[in-house]
């Protein structure tokens, strides 16, 4: 269907603090939103979802596919623990072409059964495997940045990279087969360059890393001020560096004129965060995850209403589920937490909030690229979830604001539709 329209309730957020709930009939054309109006549009396809909340596709800045397997387990250890024991042997599995054919599969059919209709996804080291993983994806019809991990110490021999030369001659590989395929900067899956964090990746393989950037014109991730174990432990290994982010930043990754999405930030000085903002560095808040693993609670607050650029990530396996309105609802009940044992001056997120950075601010990473994302407004993707709560129902009347919170809360809503880019995924 290249034009067709939907009817029920729209909700979207222009601005953080305004949620905009509107009835009527959104048009799509080529992919795109064209035109919200009261009454039904003439001469095209009406998918009638009356009563239904339809709200924008979520954005997902933050997780690692071959995680998914061993989701919701080893949920009580920290970070540095849970990577040796857990995440470690699981990625080396995905060597296996097989191996990583079937893992990748489970993840994307259950992906592509979320709310999610894009993502910032981690890989593992190994290129073909990669490779595979966004075939899997453009297939599903989903919109994905995708990244080789680059890893060359501090991690088992089994799962390392023999050098950084090594490394990074697989990841021009990479991105030249991303170029011939014509995914490098086109198409709705495509390239990302992804140093697993600091320790992981040595100041040779992190200068090249940012050669390739900028000879590729390619995005940037990582994670960043995560857990103060691993802040202590860059500092060691970069002695040089007056913060975390300067690790990072002084091979050029870190925002500017490479897009970057940083995870996590729970414990960025005043420094750092303000090098973020700078440089326009995308910050992926995972509540889930950072419960889970005991990191801490980022002040996603302050950073929404201070000018940086901020969504929501998953995190999984750090974080135990795909479902993004599960993810919304533990951002603001960890920022309850937050200003009450922390700070009180950073006023906790409202559900509004979190659903603004689910969608526009997770979605501004693609505007980065020309493309806008996360509202009903004409020239947007016609990214959209039709929320079926019929579930949740009962003797009460609902307005839409509630609806949309009861769903995000309660974990018993299901999609009745989902259309990434003005095609129908489900």
């Amino acid at each position: 269907m290249d034009c067709f329209a939907l009817k029920g309730t729209f909700i979207d957020t222009p601005t953080p603090d305004a949620l905009r709930v509107r009835e009527g009939y959104l048009l799509c054309e080529n992919g795109l939103c064209a035109g919200f109006s009261r009454t039904a549009p003439a001469g095209v396809e009406i998918l009638d979802y009356t009563g239904r909340i339809i709200t924008p596709g979520l954005v997902d800045l933050h997780l690692h596919a071959p995680q998914y397997s061993y989701c919701g387990t080893a949920m009580d250890l920290e970070l540095l623990d849970w990577l040796q024991q857990y995440t470690y042997p699981e990625e080396a599995h995905y060597a296996d072409p097989e191996y990583a054919k079937l893992g990748y599969s489970y993840f994307v059919r259950d992906l592509k059964n979320s709310a999610t209709t894009r993502a910032c996804i981690f890989a593992t080291l190994h290129t073909d495997a990669t490779l595979e993983l966004m075939h899997q994806l453009k297939d599903a019809g989903l919109s994905a940045f995708v990244g080789k991990l680059a890893m060359d110490r501090n991690s088992p021999d089994t799962y390392r990279e023999p050098s950084a030369a090594a490394g990074l001659a697989e990841t021009r590989r990479w991105l030249d087969t991303c170029r011939t395929e014509g995914s490098l900067h086109a198409g709705p899956v495509r390239p990302m360059l992804t140093p697993r964090f600091t320790p992981s990746t040595g100041d040779e393989y992190m200068k090249g890393l940012g050669e390739l950037a900028a000879e590729y014109s390619v995005p940037a991730q990582s994670h960043l001020s995560e857990n103060p174990g691993e802040i202590a432990w860059v500092a060691e290994l970069c002695p040089d560096t007056k913060f975390y982010g300067e690790s990072y930043s002084r091979f050029g990754l870190f925002g500017n004129n490479v897009p970057t999405v940083m995870a996590h930030c729970i414990y960025s000085p005043d420094a750092e965060a303000a090098l973020m903002k700078r440089n326009r560095v995308m910050i992926a808040h995972c509540p889930t995850s950072n419960e889970n693993v005991i990191a801490g609670i980022a002040p996603a607050a302050k950073y929404l209403h201070g000018g940086w650029r901020i969504g929501l990530g998953s995190d999984v396996a750090g974080g135990h589920t795909l479902d993004l309105f599960a993810v919304m609802a533990a951002a603001v009940q960890v920022s309850k937490l937050r200003w009450r044992y922390i700070d009180q001056s950073e006023k906790p997120l409202t559900m509004t909030e979190a659903l603004y950075m689910a969608t526009v601010g997770g979605g501004d990473f693609w505007a980065d690229f020309g493309e806008n994302v996360g509202l009903f407004e004409d020239g947007y993707a016609f990214d959209a979830l039709v929320l079926d709560d019929a579930a949740l129902k009962n003797m009460r009347t609902f307005t839409p604001a509630e609806r949309l919170e009861r769903y995000a809360y309660l974990g018993r809503g299901a999609l009745t539709a989902k259309f990434a880019q003005g095609k129908k995924l489900l």
